[in-house]
């Protein structure tokens, strides 16, 4: 197993890979920070302005203490103690007082500390401020989820006397943590992995003859087009060629009966270069033809701007035979079909094809790793997943698997699913939009879309995919429950 990794580690130090990366990483927890009020009075005193927030290792409580509406009764002296409390645990927070003239003079005689110790904030009652705001820090405990923030107050007269005590709650603080699941989906290997390769080419022949010159106008270069494509798998040691198909076409003008023998003749030429080229097994190459490309005829012209676009495109789309319709456009239309003649027919002699062949499997992620490296095109989907499963999740490498992927089968539901979650997983929404835009409809796909709404800070949307799927998918289930807190705070 070691090795293994080192050969994965070493075939991935040749690529270079680079990972979007967003200021939020999906990977880490979604927390969420909610209390129940922001005001109220307790034990006599209006409190405003409440807020409680949690940063890393640290929680923050602000209030504003409305310390100008508290009436306190005869000379006492009034400490408020803020307490964090859940059940068992506790934290008093930083008191503040309040002192009848009496009390007041006596602390400041006999120097005396504050009833509620040397962190007491303490004012004269009748030099009290209106609002006192209340700012006090301390360390984060985990029993702090779910805490109650009370107001308790007492009352000391003489002798520090109590003779009142009151308790009451202000509100409550949670924090609601959602941890994406990422449900990444496989495929079924495929039985036969056959592939297709296909190109144009614009052989040139002198009028009405059927002859390949090799050295023909531009011959050489599109007799180079073919070679080169055909060669890139004929020479490949993983790949069988199963079909080659050519299948020629000629342009409209000229009588069809004669653009029928062009067409044919001009293929089964073409067919011979290339069989005396490669030796191919009898019956490998086959051969089609079109005597005249009306439907590339056409596509040029829906595409153009031509001023009698309109009605040579009645024509084309007419009933009438072949030679008639060429005709029609020419004599209705002579300009512009003395333009077509000379820009664009001669584009309409084309042959085009096709190469069928099979890749063989590949089963050793080792292998399929240095398949990767060089010519990711020959591997499944399945194999590719493969691959992903045996790097660390969230990696660079792993990502860099699942984008090829959709890249590679840019229809696939599965691969475009798989890259989503990929890049939700490190962060990259846009990306993972995109992707899921392509994803399809199974219940996968809707669950992915409920963790995108949520990554999103669109709950209720969120909620939604997740009920939609959750009597299927048991992590839609989990994350509804979740989420639900959140839409409901």
């Amino acid at each position: 197993m070691i090795m293994k990794k080192n050969i994965l580690t070493k075939i991935f130090a040749m690529l270079a890979i680079t990972a979007s990366l967003n200021a939020m990483a999906a990977n880490q927890p979604l927390a969420v920070q909610k209390i129940t009020a922001t005001q109220g009075t307790v034990c006599g005193l209006p409190v405003t302005g409440v807020k409680m927030n949690r940063q890393d290792n640290k929680m923050t409580v602000n209030m504003n203490l409305n310390l100008g509406e508290y009436e306190m009764k005869g000379d006492r002296a009034s400490i408020f103690y803020p307490v964090l409390k859940n059940g068992k645990d506790s934290l008093v927070l930083n008191p503040v007082g309040l002192y009848g003239r009496i009390r007041y003079i006596q602390y400041l005689r006999k120097d005396e500390k504050p009833i509620g110790g040397e962190m007491e904030t303490s004012f004269k009652y009748s030099k009290r401020p209106a609002s006192l705001p209340f700012v006090q820090t301390v360390d984060y405990q985990p029993w702090m989820n779910g805490a109650s923030l009370y107001i308790n107050r007492t009352d000391y007269g003489c002798c520090n006397m109590v003779l009142d005590e009151c308790s009451s709650a202000l509100t409550k603080w949670n924090e609601v943590k959602y941890m994406p699941e990422f449900y990444y989906l496989n495929v079924t290997a495929e039985a036969e992995k056959t592939r297709e390769l296909s190109g144009r080419a614009f052989i040139d022949f002198p009028v009405n003859l059927t002859v390949i010159y090799p050295d023909y106008r531009g011959n050489a270069r599109e007799l180079a087009k073919i070679i080169a494509t055909i060669d890139s798998v004929k020479n490949d040691k993983d790949i069988t060629i199963n079909k080659l198909h050519i299948k020629g076409f000629a342009s409209p003008e000229g009588p069809y009966n004669n653009n029928i023998r062009l067409a044919k003749g001009r293929t089964e030429a073409l067919k011979t270069y290339v069989q005396n080229l490669y030796k191919f097994p009898e019956g490998l190459i086959t051969t089609s033809y079109e005597p005249e490309d009306w439907e590339g005829l056409r596509e040029f012209v829906v595409s153009s701007g031509l001023e009698d676009k309109e009605g040579i495109l009645a024509i084309i789309d007419s009933n009438l035979a072949p030679d008639p319709k060429n005709t029609k456009i020419q004599t209705t239309y002579p300009a512009t079909y003395k333009f077509l003649l000379q820009t664009v027919y001669p584009g309409l002699r084309h042959s085009d094809y096709t190469i069928e062949y099979t890749i063989r499997s590949f089963t050793d992620v080792d292998e399929i790793a240095a398949i990767f490296a060089v010519a990711p095109y020959k591997l499944s989907i399945n194999e590719l997943i493969k691959l992903a499963n045996s790097l660390e999740p969230g990696s660079d490498q792993y990502n860099n698997v699942f984008e090829t992927a959709a890249r590679l089968y840019p229809t696939s539901d599965v691969a475009n699913l798989n890259a989503a979650n990929s890049a939700m997983q490190r962060g990259d929404l846009v990306s993972a939009e995109k992707y899921l835009a392509q994803a399809g409809t199974t219940d996968a796909a809707e669950y992915a879309r409920g963790v995108m709404a949520a990554l999103q800070g669109d709950y209720t949307k969120a909620l939604q995919q997740f009920r939609k799927v959750s009597a299927t998918l048991q992590q839609a289930k989990d994350a509804a429950a979740v989420i639900e807190q959140l839409v409901n705070q």
